[in-house]
């Protein structure tokens, strides 16, 4: 890949009130058309779509969110991450942007809200892309994941030494090594006398995912599940099984892909879900 053309080059940055907060967005496409939201996982931001958003941008109107304490969005204080916070913010968004429904692409924690936000208000998805995401994580995950949180932010003394430290979690990736910088340098901040990344610790301390199991069975929305090959996250079983559970959905494997399916092969994934959306958006 090369000459890399991010959305976010084209996309309007702005941000919405809600619940309290700011919430970051990138926007794309027209007011007017069928709505499509991205939402992104643990710890990344809006731009981890930016490979994605522009093949979507002619038919619809298109919003990639930075959820709360993710990116330019405020952190949430008194700390509140649970999965009913991040539905919440969706359904105030929606209200901000006048959208009575909305197409819903959801990777990683993101795809583990976009589920949950489905079965909840199933009259306002139209479709609805779970991207390598499991509907429960392990309590030893999630115990993982609070102590992770409970460190505080690393302060780097440069932008240069900030981006080296860059990793994604898990770190397997077939990503184009130029992606990987856009990402880091997007995902940063100036501040305290150095750069911090664009997350709060919180997050992760706080975080609190509800078991989605028990309510897959309630999206009514058509779904496509889409897993990456190699994927450590969400196995071929737990993606089938999802399959069988809610009433309209298919499954997709993303070839050579790992956990983070849209830096991997973002056009294998673009092509995937714009035959889903063409059908279902």
């Amino acid at each position: 890949m090369s000459a890399l053309r991010f959305g976010c080059e084209t996309a309007t940055s702005r941000s919405v009130r809600a619940n309290g907060l700011r919430l970051h967005l990138l926007e794309s496409g027209a007011p007017g058309r069928p709505a499509l939201c991205f939402l992104h996982g643990g710890a990344g931001h809006a731009h981890w779509f930016d490979l994605v958003t522009p093949a979507f941008a002619d038919r619809f109107h298109v919003v990639a969110l930075d959820q709360r304490g993710h990116g330019e969005s405020d952190w949430s204080q008194p700390a509140a991450y649970a999965t009913e916070d991040f539905a919440a913010d969706l359904l105030a968004l929606m209200g901000r942007l006048g959208w009575p429904r909305m197409a819903l692409v959801g990777h990683s924690m993101g795809g583990h809200n976009a589920m949950a936000f489905a079965a909840w208000h199933p009259d306002r998805v139209s479709a609805l892309a779970i991207v390598d995401a499991r509907p429960a994580l392990p309590p030893e995950r999630v115990n993982r994941l609070h102590e992770r949180g409970r460190r505080p932010p690393r302060l780097h003394p440069s932008l240069e030494a900030a981006m080296r430290s860059f990793r994604l979690l898990p770190k397997e990736t077939a990503a184009d090594p130029a992606l990987l910088a856009h990402l880091a340098r997007a995902g940063l901040a100036r501040r305290d006398g150095g750069f911090k990344y664009r997350f709060d610790p919180a997050c992760y301390g706080a975080r609190k995912p509800v078991d989605a199991w028990p309510l897959l069975s309630r999206v009514t929305a058509p779904a496509l599940v889409v897993r990456g090959e190699r994927s450590p996250v969400l196995p071929r079983t737990i993606a089938e099984r999802i399959h069988e559970v809610i009433p309209k959905a298919s499954v997709v494997e993303i070839a050579g892909a790992y956990h983070h399916v849209v830096l991997d092969a973002p056009a294998a994934f673009n092509a995937a879900l714009g035959e889903f959306l063409a059908t279902h958006g």
